[in-house]
């Protein structure tokens, strides 16, 4: 494996064309070889639009379109090392766009995505949501989320929390580090960035004797974020046979704007 990067002020250095390796600070919190989703995740997005700009550039995809839905499969354990993200237009439409992005590590994939892009008009006088909006990220407490769980990239958060149960909880997340060196992301991929970290604020047991990843999650938006900062209010749920869900509302300080959903693999950690 490939010692990643020390770069403290990006999770990801571009190698290449379609290539980026990890620093420190994209670090998992289950295993130390491995990355967070949570930043790579949103990596995919920057991939995405830039894969989108490009084609807009070139006459060959219509603007005005805006990401409504991204669903992630993770195929196995993402090594915290180089990797490469192809991105392919599935569906180009003037109105509807489909497209879907691989990252593969050592000639494996490991992640496949896929993104809807939406026509955007006013809906205004229509608009509204039974969610409720979350207190702003000053009325929650600072929450040490690094004693609970390991890694650079729970490290490199700022976590504002309240938690009212275990497997429920609210928390506002933001981070000073850059998605990229010396490139600037859009305002999806900046709130992606964030969102997968939902699987560990409201923990239900003790992630030193379970062990409760995810292998997928969807992000549905009838908004564009905005702003600094990912609000979660999640509630995570076991079932009896394995597997849990964990299902959060996401918000920017402006109130609701999507949801997001994770399967689990719940499994007691061996000498547990």
């Amino acid at each position: 494996m490939t010692t990643p990067t020390a770069a403290p002020d990006s999770y990801y250095q571009r190698t290449g064309e379609h290539s980026y390796k990890p620093t420190v600070q994209a670090q998992g919190a289950w295993h130390p070889d491995e990355q967070h989703f949570s930043p790579l995740g949103g990596l995919i997005v920057h991939a995405i639009d830039r894969h989108r700009a490009d084609r807009q550039q070139a006459g060959r995809a219509a603007d005005g379109l805006a990401l409504a839905r991204i669903s992630y499969d993770i195929l196995g354990l993402i090594a915290l090392d180089e990797f490469e993200i192809t991105v392919e237009t599935v569906r180009p439409g003037r109105t509807i766009e489909l497209v879907e992005a691989t990252v593969v590590i050592g000639g494996r994939a490991v992640v496949r995505a896929r993104a809807w892009f939406l026509a955007q008009l006013d809906t205004t006088a229509v608009a509204g949501t039974h969610d409720e909006p979350l207190p702003g990220p000053e009325e929650f407490e600072p929450w040490a989320m690094a004693e609970l769980w390991g890694g650079g990239y729970i490290a490199s958060i700022d976590v504002r929390r309240r938690k009212t149960a275990p497997g429920r909880a609210a928390a506002w997340i933001s981070s000073p580090v850059e998605l990229v060196a010396g490139e600037p992301s859009g305002p999806h991929a900046s709130f992606v960035t964030l969102v997968d970290t939902a699987n560990g604020i409201a923990v239900r047991q003790d992630p030193t004797a379970w062990m409760f990843p995810n292998t997928d999650l969807t992000i549905h938006f009838h908004r564009r974020p905005e702003g600094r900062w990912t609000g979660l209010d999640t509630s995570v749920s076991f079932g009896p046979a394995g597997h849990g869900v964990t299902s959060t509302v996401l918000h920017d300080v402006h109130g609701p704007l999507g949801r997001a959903e994770q399967i689990l693999t719940v499994r007691p950690l061996p000498g547990s």
